[in-house]
């Protein structure tokens, strides 16, 4: 296994394959298929390890694990002029800046 490894994990339950999956955010071409969560976990994990180890040998860098990197808090969106006319008018009628309703819009969707 890693050591210090702080890569971003997920299992869930593949129906298609009828067994759990092990995904890593980081890299997200790799997956590892067991009949329980935690063996699923434990071969993603391995199958990190195994990768990240190749890429150091070839010289390459791995990619930084989600955990470990800064967040501005800023991105930018491009939607349709309409789309951009509508979330305005919105949110002049709120009284709250366009900025703040997509904030809110997005904190909403992710909850």
């Amino acid at each position: 296994m890693l050591k210090n490894d702080h890569y971003t994990y997920r299992v869930t339950w593949s129906e298609e394959d009828r067994e759990y999956v092990g995904l890593c955010a980081e890299f997200h071409s790799l997956s590892w298929l067991a009949e329980s969560p935690e063996a699923a976990l434990k071969g993603i994990r391995q199958v990190v390890a195994e990768v990240v180890k190749d890429l150091l040998a070839q010289g390459e860098t791995p990619p930084e694990p989600i955990a470990s990197r800064q967040f501005s808090g800023r991105f930018m969106v491009r939607v349709p002029p309409e789309l951009h006319r509508r979330l305005v008018l919105q949110s002049q009628e709120e009284g709250i800046s366009l900025n703040r309703l997509a904030s809110d819009k997005l904190r909403k969707q992710d909850a």
